[in-house]
């Protein structure tokens, strides 16, 4: 391939028109496109998740059986807006954030472990 070629098709991009005669904005459609389905599939789901678990976080209330995200299962004594305190047995609470809860006991997980998932 020769350098006035390069240069050919250069000067034809330059001018605005495809080098068929199309117009330019023919070659953003399939940009468009992948756009879309990178929205649809990825970005939508992973905002329907997150208000769903700040929907979760934000229903908590005392008294509710939860497990955290490591796995320890406890009672909700108290809740600040950050932490909450846990009590895990008998005389033993400990204090967690909010978003380490991962869902309440005996149903299925609010929040997944990102961790297990790499």
């Amino acid at each position: 391939m020769s350098n006035r070629s390069i240069w050919d098709a250069g000067a034809v991009f330059a001018l605005g028109s495809a080098p068929d005669g199309s117009s330019p904005w023919v070659q953003f459609v399939p940009f468009a496109i992948v756009l879309a389905i990178f929205y649809f599939i990825i970005l939508l789901p992973m905002k329907r998740k997150q208000q769903k678990v700040s929907q979760f976080l934000e229903s908590l209330k005392v008294n509710d059986r939860i497990v955290t995200t490591g796995g320890i299962y406890g009672q909700i004594t108290r809740l600040g807006d950050q932490t909450i305190q846990v009590q895990i047995a008998d005389k033993v609470r400990i204090e967690i954030a909010r978003q380490a809860v991962g869902g309440y006991q005996g149903q299925d997980p609010v929040v997944t472990d990102s961790a297990s998932s790499m």
